[in-house]
């Protein structure tokens, strides 16, 4: 894995702007869903089999952490509370790198080993996150 620093060339994508509207846009919309009154989101996994999914406690978690909740964040959603720790923190480098033009960070993986690696990874974190909703089941 090699991380490095680069400055933005014209003709490359500007990573940090598009996911930090993707993220602005998406708060707001979550924001104002919630403030309409709108229905809560439903999952057809637990109505159906009554176990909580692998994203089964998501809605509460970012409520939670967005209210500034973090032990109950982490306690809904261990995985989604990481997320969006990390969404935080990209999202202050974004705005930073934006305001003040420096150069980027961009991460690399240049053998298959750690691209199998990190995929592996996300799988473990995945099925580990799915494993500790499982074993807390009840409160969903």
């Amino acid at each position: 894995m090699q991380v490095s620093r680069r400055s933005l060339s014209p003709d490359t994508i500007d990573y940090e702007f598009v996911w930090l509207s993707v993220s602005v846009v998406s708060v707001g919309m979550a924001a104002a869903w919630f403030a309409l009154g709108l229905p809560w989101p439903r999952c057809l996994f637990h109505d159906l089999t009554g176990l909580p999914c692998l994203t089964c406690g998501m809605t509460r978690a970012a409520i939670q952490f967005f209210h500034g909740h973090f032990l109950n964040a982490l306690w809904w959603n261990p995985l989604v509370f990481i997320g969006l720790c990390a969404l935080s923190i990209f999202n202050v480098y974004a705005l930073g790198v934006l305001i003040l033009r420096t150069p980027r960070l961009r991460i690399r993986f240049d053998t298959d080993m750690e691209k199998r690696a990190a995929r592996f990874l996300v799988l473990a974190a995945v099925i580990l996150n799915w494993a500790f909703l499982l074993s807390h089941w009840r409160r969903f």
